[in-house]
């Protein structure tokens, strides 16, 4: 088997890169980890990219300019993004729309309940394994090879420079040559055994929303063979998710939209973050990790009747009772500590005219932590209760690319030939926090980018 170019992993920013190396005329296997019915990584689970456009199209309900998209990436990371790589990925997302139109990919209006994107995110008509299947459609119809059930065990590199790769397939493993790499295989959320060097032994209570195959071996051999990385790694896309979920693959459905609605108390019954802070695009990423540096990795949403219909229904149906005190018990918690803190937050609650489509009036005074927004007293029964827990989507700790996504090696100097998209160089973007549908627009840019460069590198 002769290949110019060799891309690890099988999800949107590996299709995309594959589908425009072969438009530059090179040879390209794609080599994916997992079968074919469970191929695509974390872009099995997704529903939405989020992309900048100037007007809207009658599906995007309005404009989002760069300079606005800029201002809400700023504000969720803090700033710890390489500006430069930040502002070529929101430009070119305006491009992406028509490119993958162009690909075999549809878009549809974005759905009740699905934290208010129908302006700023571009929602895939059948979800991801329908943006998938017409990727690998136009992939395949172009030449592109693929191999399922395969996976990357070495990758020879001197000085900077790709050789090729072993790859273990089946019963038997063989040396693919190779003249260019991507790297588009993810983070190493399913390893267990690798969060736990950053986060302790509690990483062993977070579930894994993701694809399982996502171990970071591609990534473990980039970073021992000399390549600079990139991004804390302990930072990451965490999301608080239903408790109840399985510990991988649980996907995009297990998350719930209700904190904004309600209180997050822990396994103390007590209060310990702003649920109204911002709206819930822009914070929903931060919860997991809030989650996670509770007693045991739990929390707990409380609300009652006036907010059970105001987001996306859960997979799993909440706890019920007609009692605060009822509710605690059916979920493990302390009663009176239950009923001591919601009395005091329905205290503090302020008059105001709530409305969930913007930042209202309706907040507390004099609570630590305060509700900013949003705030009403719980005290319409029946109540609702929910289990959290931590749910991994992807790491952020990475390898460094510069514009072109090639890496960049611990002694600075640039890869000719190795190149990275997707997950696996999001933390050159994305130093903390996150944006819905980012992580769909940084693998679709720079998978492209990194396709593009790898294509043409062979045919120089």
């Amino acid at each position: 088997m002769d290949y110019d170019v060799i891309i690890a992993g099988g999800g949107n920013a590996a299709l995309c890169a594959a589908i425009m190396a072969r438009r530059e005329g090179a040879r390209v296997l794609v080599v994916e980890a997992a079968p074919k019915p469970m191929r695509g990584g974390n872009t099995r689970h997704t529903r939405n990219l989020r992309c900048a456009h100037d007007e809207g199209n009658g599906i995007l309900t309005g404009p989002y300019p760069v300079d606005e998209f800029m201002e809400d990436l700023l504000r969720v990371t803090g700033g710890e993004t390489d500006r430069e790589l930040a502002h070529l990925t929101l430009e070119e997302s305006k491009t992406l729309w028509d490119w993958m139109e162009a690909h075999g990919v549809r878009f549809q209006p974005s759905l009740g309940g699905t934290l208010s994107l129908g302006r700023t995110n571009a929602f895939f008509l059948g979800g991801g394994k329908a943006l998938l299947n017409g990727l690998y459609r136009a992939a395949e119809a172009l030449g592109v090879s693929v191999l399922y059930d395969a996976e990357i065990v070495d990758l020879f590199i001197e000085d900077g420079f790709f050789l090729g790769a072993q790859v273990r397939h089946g019963d038997r493993s063989d040396y693919m040559p190779g003249r260019a790499f991507v790297a588009a295989a993810g983070g190493f959320e399913a390893n267990i055994d690798w969060l736990k060097e950053a986060w302790g032994d509690a990483a062993e209570n977070f579930l894994i929303r993701g694809t399982p195959y996502n171990r970071g071996g591609v990534l473990r051999l980039l970073l021992d063979k000399g390549l600079q990385p990139v991004g804390d790694p302990k930072q990451c896309h965490a999301v608080a998710i239903d408790g109840r979920a399985p510990k991988f693959d649980g996907g995009i459905v297990t998350r719930l939209d209700c904190v904004p609605f309600g209180i997050v108390v822990n396994a103390e019954g007590r209060r310990f973050y702003d649920e109204g802070e911002d709206f819930w695009p822009k914070r929903y990423a931060i919860w997991g990790r809030l989650v996670a540096d509770q007693p045991d990795q739990v929390g707990y949403v409380i609300i009652d009747s006036k907010a059970i219909d105001l987001f996306m229904p859960s997979v799993f149906p909440p706890e019920r009772a007609d009692t605060l005190e009822a509710l605690a018990e059916t979920m493990g918690l302390d009663p009176a500590a239950l009923a001591g803190t919601v009395a005091d937050f329905n205290a503090a609650c302020r008059p105001g005219a709530f409305d969930h489509t913007v930042h209202d009036t309706c907040t507390t005074e004099g609570l630590d932590p305060p509700k900013s927004h949003w705030a009403r007293p719980i005290d319409t029964p029946p109540y609702y209760g929910y289990l959290l827990r931590p749910g991994i989507t992807f790491t952020y700790l990475g390898v460094k690319v510069n514009a072109d996504a090639r890496m960049i090696g611990t002694d600075g100097k640039l890869s000719p030939n190795l190149f990275a998209a997707g997950e696996i160089m999001a933390g050159n973007i994305l130093g903390k926090g996150y944006l819905a549908g980012i992580g769909m627009t940084i693998g679709a840019v720079f998978g492209r980018i990194a396709g593009r460069e790898a294509g043409r590198y062979v045919a120089n």
